[in-house]
């Protein structure tokens, strides 16, 4: 099996306990690499590298527009090794090649969209009422960063987190899953190829107790960037008050799609198809709630069953498959104990609801028709190809059953009317709202949630900001001394 290092301080080495971990191939269940796992003195060091590289004159005085020519340097290297980080990562997660490919490839655009806004960095002169005094305001970089991923959506979920941090001028420390981490110990290759100073940026993984926790509790750090569940994220802001460190939560989701009577039947179709078996459900903005108007609820149904028999589960690297394993086993036996509470409740399986007689970590496509609005499949954010309907019969009540979640990150509308696209949108509580497409992604575009679903918003303009602090400084343009030391001017 080949054997992933750590990447600190521009040097590859193995833990300081030695401990190694395998990663398993979701689509054979079998080991197919092993990876190195850091203990807390290589989060210490880690860190301390990234304080050091803060302040070393080879990063901190570096132009932002030198910045933004690294982010560009990056974001080529990332495209000519998109399929290969593709691979590994389709390996690792089981999720598709041609997903895993592509994504990274485009990730590329967001490297390149931070890097043009590294030197787009401004600070403003103050319309001051003070005659004698010239006052301005410059944004610094926040400081050392903690940039925790999960394994699925890795390269994403990584760039919307070190594009603007780089930008900005701070320097990273990477946690990457324990689950799947080797596209990310590979991606740290193209962070040492594009010429970062070391320390700029280091990629670590390992479990919790010798990585996670000692990270999110080091006193030294000054933001931490965090995606994945709630109950962990509960954890890292106890673990932040050590260091009082600025946080950010993108969480996970239970997100509806409200499909009117009024909507292209074969559009609707199409996207809750893709909100729920694209990336094998395995994704936080997963459209995992069907709500649909009754007048065409059948109709739909009927449709997604018609479009769904065209689905093929197979190997996640080969082109024609389009639902493949999911990541861990404990995926597969989550989804089938909450099927069973769902048939418990008077739910019926249209479709699926078996894990397919096969090596690996499969779940069939399953579509559940919900008798009411506290079915088990409607509650539970299961991150696998499930799909839950349910009607409804007025626009007040679809809105108000897609806001009982207490999550609020993704949501869809299907309708061909502009005006309740609008209204009804405006209504929603979550941080992304799809009309008539679902599951589209611009790095331009912010990405967040609300409620349980996490704060702060990756992407976009303001994302680089966040990266930053802002220092006002007051100029005395008057030859006259200090008035009375005792009154505040």
């Amino acid at each position: 099996m080949d054997h992933y290092q750590l990447y600190i301080d521009g040097a590859w080495c193995d833990g300081a306990t030695g401990q190694t971990m395998h990663s398993e191939n979701p689509a054979t269940g079998k080991p197919w690499a092993s990876f190195a796992c850091a203990a807390p003195d290589d989060v210490n060091r880690a860190v301390a590298a990234a304080r050091r590289a803060l302040n070393d004159p080879a990063w901190r005085d570096l132009s932002q527009t030198a910045r933004g020519k690294l982010l560009y340097r990056l974001a080529d290297l990332i495209a000519e090794h998109a399929a290969e980080l593709g691979a590994l990562e389709t390996q690792d997660s089981g999720k598709l090649l041609a997903e895993t490919a592509a994504q990274t490839g485009y990730v590329a655009d967001y490297y390149r969209y931070f890097a043009g806004l590294a030197d787009k960095i401004e600070g403003a002169v103050l319309p001051i009422d003070k005659p004698d005094m010239h006052v301005f305001t410059r944004r610094e970089p926040i400081g050392v960063v903690a940039a925790i991923v999960p394994w699925n959506a890795q390269m994403f979920l990584t760039a919307t987190k070190l594009g603007p941090a780089l930008a900005a001028g701070c320097t990273v420390v990477i946690k990457a899953s324990e689950v799947a981490p080797v596209p990310m110990l590979a991606f740290a290759r193209l962070i040492e190829a594009a010429g970062f100073p070391p320390g700029v940026v280091s990629i670590i993984t390992g479990d919790a107790p010798g990585c996670a926790i000692p990270l999110t509790q080091h006193p030294d750090l000054d933001r931490i960037a965090f995606t994945g569940g709630p109950e962990t994220a509960r954890a890292v802001v106890r673990n932040s008050a050590a260091s009082f460190a600025v946080t950010t939560l993108e969480l996970g989701g239970k997100s509806p799609i409200i499909v009117f009577d009024d909507a292209d039947l074969d559009s609707a179709a199409n996207g809750l198809i893709a909100g729920n078996f694209g990336a094998s459900g395995q994704s936080c903005v997963a459209g995992s709630r069907g709500l649909i108007h009754r007048p065409i609820f059948d109709k739909l149904l009927n449709k997604i069953l018609d479009k769904a028999a065209d689905i093929t589960i197979g190997d996640p690297l080969d082109p024609a498959t389009h639902v493949g394993p999911l990541c861990t086993a404990a995926q597969v036996e989550r989804i089938k104990d909450t099927l069973n509470k769902a048939r418990s409740q008077g739910a019926k399986i249209h479709l699926g609801g078996i894990a397919p007689d096969r090596a690996g970590n499969y779940m069939a496509p399953t579509l559940v028709e919900c008798p009411h609005a506290e079915t088990e499949t409607l509650l539970v954010e299961m991150f696998g190809p499930v799909m839950s309907l349910l009607p409804f019969d007025t626009e007040d009540q679809a809105i108000a059953l897609a806001n009982t979640s207490d999550f609020g990150l993704g949501s869809g509308i299907f309708t061909q009317n502009l005006a309740r696209a609008h209204r009804v949108s405006s209504r929603l509580r979550a941080g992304i709202c799809w009309v008539n497409t679902y599951r589209a992604i611009s790095p331009i575009a912010p990405f967040g949630g609300f409620n349980q679903s996490g704060y702060g918003r990756e992407a976009g303009q303001e994302s680089v900001l966040d990266y930053t602090r802002t220092k006002t400084t007051w100029i005395n343009m008057s030859d006259t001394p200090m008035a009375n030391p005792f009154t505040m001017r």
